[in-house]
């Protein structure tokens, strides 16, 4: 069967190739998928590809995953959309998956502390180099540089929730693009993304909407029922066969409400997640965190993925009645379901619509918005991981209504400072790629576990 002259068993092989070279977080990914479906096989042009990427920008969670879904709907309607989406997932879900059996079964071995006493180090200084890429696109004028101060004070002193950040910073852009200031209606947005630019009218979907990606009303309430179904009937029969207060129903609701207000991109998401998982739920410490994201760094897959590691020793360290390691399994399949069937619903009930809200400049000055204050987000993600990367211990302080850590000088980690230093020359000084800086710092951080 074909849609649009594309067979569906080789629209499986791409969008398979697309997920086994999906490393290097969102960035890489959507370029990735350019170089793949625009460029190589012309299935849709450069503006239709823009303009889904703009529409799932303004979505939460990962856009990588949600443009995979996006053009494989357009292709192939639903059954294209969970091909691409699900097959984005699956290697990231099984690698991290195998990393986690790892790292609790194995972790007390030399060899594997000093691998993730090496990740660390690099993994803080690819959040520092985030803080830097999204602030150079997000931060074009005053107005936007203070949103994302503000965020970055509002998070690191004050513990404001961060979904009433990206709710007041969208607002915020969102009034402003309806008063039509300035300082809100230049911001958002993607440029090129690649280095071919393809016409629509040259690629083989064409110019034309395909007949299945015009609104429905019918179909859009049904896809809604359906999906709304599938996330939240596992939630609702955790509750009710459980109660609020076990790890499992802890972990379904907690990820469910993490779906649908992680705005802003991968690194947004894991603030949030840090913040909660490690201050409030105590899931994990923040040093596991950071061994986290640096598997998901690693691993091909969306970056959000780290959180079916959240997940996993979570309930790892509650199993209740099952073994460990078989509630831990589950505790990190629950995650990834509860955070990824959300992101389906969202482009299969929204993509048709799209073209109504990409031409709404004040939800455009929102989104800008939105991306400023995530700016500050992410810095704050930088500073707390340095804390704890770089200082063995912190001591609280309030002052003046704040409530801040700060590191006891006296607990410097000297050699996460030496591997840290080392990885901030390799990317800021030599332009050197994600994963060798990754790879180089841990068989660095396993060459000094080994010796010393």
């Amino acid at each position: 069967m074909k849609d649009h002259g594309v067979p569906f068993g080789e629209a499986m092989k791409v969008w398979a190739r697309v997920a086994a070279l999906s490393f290097g977080g969102p960035a890489g990914q959507i370029a990735v998928m350019h170089r793949i479906i625009v460029e190589e096989k012309k299935w849709i042009g450069e503006n239709r590809f823009l303009q889904a990427l703009n529409y799932c920008t303004l979505l939460p969670g990962p856009e990588a995953q949600q443009l995979a879904t996006y053009i494989g709907w357009l292709m192939h309607k639903t059954r294209g959309g969970l091909l691409a989406g699900t097959l984005f997932v699956l290697p990231g879900l099984l690698a991290i998956m195998a990393l986690s059996w790892i790292y609790v079964l194995l972790g007390k071995l030399t060899i594997v502390e000093g691998l993730f006493f090496g990740l660390k180090a690099a993994v803080l200084v690819i959040v520092i180099e985030a803080v830097l890429r999204v602030g150079k696109r997000a931060l074009k004028n005053n107005s936007m540089r203070a949103l994302a101060a503000a965020a970055f004070v509002a998070l690191f002193f004050y513990d404001v929730p961060f979904p009433i950040i990206i709710f007041g910073a969208g607002l915020i852009g969102y009034l402003g693009g309806r008063a039509g200031l300035p300082a809100f209606l230049a911001g958002g947005g993607h440029g090129k993304v690649g280095a071919t630019q393809v016409a629509d009218a040259d690629s083989l979907l064409g110019e034309e909407t395909p007949e299945h990606a015009k609104p429905n009303l019918r179909w859009s309430l049904t896809v809604t029922a359906v999906f709304l179904a599938l996330w939240m009937g596992p939630v609702l029969a955790l509750y009710l066969a459980l109660g609020g207060g076990n790890v499992f129903t802890r972990i379904a609701i907690f990820f469910s409400e993490m779906a649908v207000v992680t705005f802003g991109g991968a690194y947004a998401v894991l603030a949030y997640v840090a913040q909660q998982a490690v201050d409030n739920y105590h899931w994990v410490q923040p040093g596991e965190m950071l061994d986290g994201l640096g598997m998901a760094e690693t691993t091909p897959g969306p970056l959000i993925m780290v959180t079916q590691f959240v997940g996993f020793l979570a309930a790892w360290r509650e199993p209740g009645g099952l073994h460990p390691l078989l509630a831990a399994t589950l505790g990190g399949l629950l995650t990834t379901w509860v955070t990824f069937t959300p992101c389906f619903l969202w482009i299969f009930f929204g993509a048709p619509f799209v073209e109504a809200l990409r031409a709404n400049k004040a939800l455009g000055a929102a989104l800008g918005a939105v991306t400023a204050a995530v700016v500050g987000v992410i810095l704050n993600l930088a500073v707390w991981f340095a804390l704890h990367v770089l200082f063995a211990r912190q001591v609280h302080v309030n002052f003046l209504g704040a409530s801040v850590d700060l590191p006891v000088l006296a607990s410097a980690n000297l050699p996460s400072m030496v591997l840290a230093a080392s990885a901030a020359v390799a990317v800021f000084r030599f332009r050197i790629g994600m994963i060798p800086v990754l790879l180089a710092s841990s068989i660095a951080g396993m060459i000094y576990a080994l010796v010393l």
